[in-house]
C-alpha cells in the first residue's frame, strides 16, 4: 500500500514521468520539471499523517514496554510496604510476563481483522487503566490486577507497532525506521531498573505509576484525534481451540521457567514438571493445529514464515540475544548490590550509560542497514556481545565499578549492532501478507526468551553460590563466584550467536519456493 504524498508535475509534461527501479514515480524536481513555487517531496517521502501516527506508536510503546521491567528493583520495597514475601512479589512480574505471552500471538489474527484506530484506542484504554488501579492499589492483590490490565494493553501495542511500520515505510527505509523501534524494544527494559531506581530514591512505590500515567491519558486523547487507519483490516475466521492451546502452550512455558530460579532455591509454588510439561504438550497440539488451519489461510499463527530462511535464522539470533539480555538485566543489579554492596540508586544509575549506548547506536544502524545490509553490521556486533560476556566472567568482589560500567557499555553496544538488523531482516524477509502474524511470532518468542535467559543466569547463579558456600567459601566471595558461574555459560551461548551471525543475509519479501497463500 502506498502513502507517499503525490508528485508534483509540471502540466506542460507530455512525456510519461520517470520512474525508480523500484516502480515508484519520480518527483518532477527530480526530473526537471518543477513548478515555480511548488514544494517538492523526496522520493518515497512519508506524508505528515503518517509521521503522526507512527510518531505517536513510539512514544505509546516506550511507556508501555519500559513498565515489563521497571518493578524489578522496587520488589524490596513492595514486600515491607505489603507484607509478602519475595515469591509472591515476583508475581508482579511473571504475571506481567504470562500476559504478555498469551496475549501476543493473538496479535496477528486483531491485525487482520480490527482497524489499527480500534486496536490503538483499546490498548491505550487497557495500559491507562490497569496504571491507574496499580496507583491506587490498596494490596497485593489488586496491584496484580492492574499489572495484568497494563500487560493486556502493552501485548498488542508492539506488535501493532511493527505491522504499521512494515506496511507504511518503504523497504529502503525500513532500517533507520526499525532502528527507532529497536529503542523501544531493548532500551526501554533496559532502563526500567534505572528509572525505577530514581524514583524511589525520593518518592513512595505508588509514583512509578503516578508519574506514567498522565503520559498514557496523553497519549490515548492524542490518539483519539490523530490516529488514522494506515492499514486495511478484513474478515478472518477466529478459531477459539488455537486460543486455549496457545495459552496453555506460551503461559506454562514462561511460566515454568519464570520459576526455574525460585526452584532452585527450594521455593517453587509447584513443581517444576507441571507447567513445563503442560507447555509442550499445549505447544505440540497448537503447533498441529495452526499447520491444519493455515492451509485455508485460517491460522492464529501462520507458521509459514518459519519456510524463510533469512526469518528463522534472525529468530534464532534475537532469541540469544534477548536471553543474554534479560539474563542481564537480572544478574548484574544482583552482583552490584550483593557483591559490591552498591545502593539501589547507585545500582540504577550504573546501569544508565549502557542504556544510552544502545539508545544512541540504534538509528545509526538502522540507516546503516539500509545501506549495507544486515551482515556488516551483525557479525561485528556479535562478536563484541560475547566479548562484553566473556569479559563479565572476570568479575569478583574486587572489580572496580568503572569495569563494569564498561563492560556493560561494550554488551550494549554488541546488541544495538544486533536487534535492528535482525528485526528488519526477520519482518523485511516475509510477503506482506505475513507481516502481521511475523510480528506477532517474534514478539512471543521474546517473552520465552526474556523468560529463559532469566532463568538460566538466575539458576546458573543460585547453584554457583551454593556450590561456592558448600566448598567454604565467604557469603560474598561465593556470590561472586555464582555471578562467574552465570556469565560464563551466557559467554559460552553467545558463541552460538557469532556462529549464527554468518548466515544473516539481506533480506527479500518473496514467498519462498513451494510456499502458497490462498
Amino acid at each position: 500500500m502506498s502513502i507517499d504524498p503525490p508528485s508534483v508535475v509540471s502540466s506542460e509534461q507530455s512525456s510519461p514521468q520517470p520512474q525508480t527501479a523500484s516502480g515508484r514515480a519520480v518527483p518532477a524536481k527530480a526530473a526537471g520539471k518543477t513548478p515555480r513555487g511548488a514544494r517538492v517531496p523526496a522520493p518515497d517521502a512519508l506524508d505528515p499523517r503518517t509521521k503522526t501516527v507512527i510518531g505517536l506508536l513510539l512514544v505509546s510503546s516506550f511507556v508501555v514496554i519500559l513498565n515489563e521491567t521497571i518493578m524489578s528493583v522496587a520488589l524490596p520495597r513492595l514486600m515491607a510496604d505489603l507484607n509478602i514475601t519475595a515469591g509472591t512479589a515476583q508475581w508482579l512480574t511473571t504475571g506481567f510476563m504470562l500476559t504478555m505471552a498469551v496475549v501476543i500471538p493473538a496479535t496477528g489474527f486483531l491485525l487482520q481483522r480490527f482497524s489499527m484506530r480500534g486496536l490503538f484506542m483499546t490498548a491505550m484504554s487497557l495500559f491507562s487503566a490497569g496504571t491507574l488501579l496499580a496507583a491506587l492499589a490498596p494490596g497485593f492483590g489488586v496491584l496484580l490486577a492492574g499489572r495484568v490490565i497494563q500487560a493486556g494493553g502493552t501485548a498488542i501495542m508492539l506488535p501493532l507497532l511493527m505491522t504499521t511500520v512494515l506496511n507504511a515505510v518503504p523497504a529502503h527505509r525500513r532500517g533507520r525506521m526499525m532502528g527507532t523501534i529497536s529503542i523501544v524494544i531493548a532500551v526501554a527494559p533496559a532502563i526500567g531498573p534505572t528509572v525505577s531506581g530514581i524514583i524511589l530514591s525520593v518518592l513512595d512505590w505508588r509514583w512509578m505509576f503516578w508519574l506514567v500515567l498522565p503520559i498514557a491519558v496523553l497519549s490515548l486523547i492524542v490518539g483519539a484525534l490523530k490516529v488514522q487507519n494506515l492499514t486495511e483490516s478484513k474478515r478472518v475466521p477466529f478459531d477459539i481451540l488455537s486460543i486455549v492451546l496457545s495459552t496453555f502452550a506460551f503461559g506454562g512455558l514462561i511460566f515454568g521457567l519464570s520459576s526455574i530460579g525460585e526452584a532452585a532455591s527450594g521455593k517453587a509454588v509447584m513443581p517444576l514438571w507441571i507447567p513445563l510439561t503442560a507447555g509442550v504438550l499445549a505447544m505440540a497440539g497448537f503447533i498441529l493445529r495452526q499447520l491444519v488451519l493455515q492451509r485455508t489461510d485460517r491460522a492464529l499463527m501462520d507458521l509459514r514464515t518459519f519456510a524463510s530462511k533469512p526469518f528463522v535464522v534472525a529468530i534464532v539470533l534475537v532469541l540469544v540475544s534477548m536471553m543474554a539480555l534479560f539474563g542481564c538485566l537480572i544478574v548484574l543489579p544482583l552482583y552490584l548490590q550483593t557483591v559490591l554492596g552498591l545502593t539501589t540508586l547507585n545500582t540504577g544509575l550504573l546501569l544508565l550509560p549502557g542504556g544510552a549506548v544502545m539508545a544512541v547506536l540504534s538509528p545509526i544502524v538502522g540507516g546503516l542497514f539500509d545501506k549495507f545490509g544486515p551482515r556488516p553490521l551483525v557479525i561485528p556486533g556479535a562478536i563484541v556481545l560475547s566479548a562484553a560476556l566473556w569479559g563479565m566472567t572476570a568479575l569478583d568482589e574486587n572489580s572496580p565499578v568503572a569495569l563494569v560500567i564498561v563492560l556493560h557499555c561494550l554488551l550494549n553496544t554488541g546488541l544495538g549492532f544486533i536487534f535492528t538488523p535482525l528485526f528488519t531482516s526477520a519482518l523485511g524477509s516475509l510477503h506482506k501478507s505475513l507481516y502481521s502474524h511475523g510480528s506477532a511470532i517474534i514478539n512471543t518468542l521474546q517473552q520465552l526468551a526474556g523468560a529463559a535467559g532469566t532463568a538460566v543466569f538466575i539458576t546458573l547463579m543460585t547453584t554457583g553460590t551454593t556450590a561456592a558456600v558448600n566448598g567454604g567459601m565467604a557469603a560474598v566471595p561465593a556470590a561472586a563466584a555464582g555471578v562467574h558461574t552465570a556469565f560464563f555459560w551466557g559467554a559460552v551461548i553467545s558463541l552460538v550467536a557469532v556462529a549464527a551471525s554468518f548466515l544473516v543475509r539481506r533480506p527479500t519479501n518473496e514467498l519462498p519456493d513451494g510456499v502458497t497463500l490462498h
